[in-house]
């Protein structure tokens, strides 16, 4: 598969099968996250990977119960670890830096045929405390990492979410970019 048809078929998984994802396929996932591009190659992440069910419930409740969290197999924590680091334009490289690596994990998952949902609602705090991640560190983002339910594209709610991987629900490119001056 190549890297436009993953960025397509791409979606956010919220049930999931009752199935491991291999060893080899997680360390797939996770080198892709460590080959991504950072500010001046710092690298400065760390991705708690949380097995353990008793451990990912309680993440889900931390995901303000999102309890798909506890359904997937594995779960997928980013910190950043040098959060006083701000890139020249004046951005904090570590949400940039451990957002490009989940980018390119969740990619690599896809064309595993594997699903996540990048979470940003979450209490930090409490995942710090769950998962021992020192204070002056921050976490970005959580995904759930597994293989969708069978012929679930997303679920909301009550509601199963089905959309093409045909870029259905994008706004075209006219509408979100120009060229040479911000128009």
């Amino acid at each position: 598969m190549d890297v436009l048809t993953a960025i397509g078929r791409r979606r956010s998984i919220r049930a999931y099968a009752d199935k491991p994802v291999e060893e080899a396929e997680l360390q797939k996932v996770l080198e892709a996250g460590r080959l991504a591009p950072s500010a001046k190659n710092r690298q400065d992440w760390k991705f708690v990977v949380v097995r353990d069910p008793a451990v990912r419930k309680e993440l889900a409740r931390a995901a303000h119960g999102q309890h798909f969290l506890e359904q997937a197999p594995v779960a997928i924590v980013g910190c950043g670890v040098e959060p006083k680091y701000v890139m020249p334009c004046g951005q904090p490289a570590y949400t940039v830096d451990v957002s490009i690596a989940f980018a390119f994990m969740v990619l690599e998952a896809t064309e595993l045929g594997l699903g996540t949902c990048w979470l940003g609602a979450f209490d930090e705090d409490a995942v710090k405390k769950l998962l021992g991640v020192p204070a002056e560190f921050r976490v970005v983002a959580i995904t759930p990492l597994g293989y969708p339910a069978e012929g679930i594209a997303g679920l909301v709610g009550n509601k199963v979410m089905r959309t093409l991987a045909t870029g259905a629900n994008r706004k075209p490119l006219d509408e979100i970019v120009s060229y040479d001056r911000f128009k």
